[in-house]
């Protein structure tokens, strides 16, 4: 599977993706996380001109997305129940990974590419993702606490140091 960074070209794929994403979601006892509207088109460009977002191509095919982005995250600067493994070395923040449903194992590609190019990890997600949390869990994540979105919306804290 190949990861490359997305370009404005993709707008159409990663809209079509994040839909699939987020229907998902509902449809699996997390309505909430993401909505309907999230993330929205503006943040997705913003991701790309910013060269955060990322795509995974499958037989010429976008079949996954995700954000990595690396320095300070202000959501990260505040953490309760808990504490970072480590909060003096440089992190990159895992953000908005989706997948069409095409494939298995999307988000053990993104880890396993993350790794040949980053090794201080930072991930969130809602309470009510538990299948997000459990692939968090089995690949090497510590829990560390709650973390706020932006819209003061809680999310449980993981971080992973290689």
């Amino acid at each position: 599977m190949l990861i490359r960074l997305a370009t404005h070209e993709d707008i159409d794929h990663l809209e079509r993706l994040y839909d699939v994403a987020q229907n998902y979601m509902i449809s699996s006892g997390n309505p909430s996380q993401w909505g309907k509207d999230y993330p929205s088109l503006s943040l997705i460009q913003s991701d790309i001109t910013s060269k955060h977002c990322w795509v995974m191509i499958s037989k010429n095919k976008i079949v996954g997305a995700f954000a990595a982005i690396t320095g300070i995250d202000n959501t990260y600067s505040h953490i309760e129940d808990g504490e970072w493994i480590d909060n003096t070395l440089p992190y990159t923040t895992l953000h908005r990974i989706a997948s069409d449903g095409s494939q298995k194992g999307i988000f053990t590609h993104i880890i396993n590419w993350c790794d040949l190019h980053w090794n201080n990890l930072r991930i969130d997600t809602h309470q009510d993702n538990l299948i997000m949390q459990h692939l968090i869990d089995k690949h090497g994540f510590r829990r560390c606490g709650i973390i706020y979105t932006r819209n003061h919306s809680p999310r449980i804290a993981y971080q992973r140091l290689l």
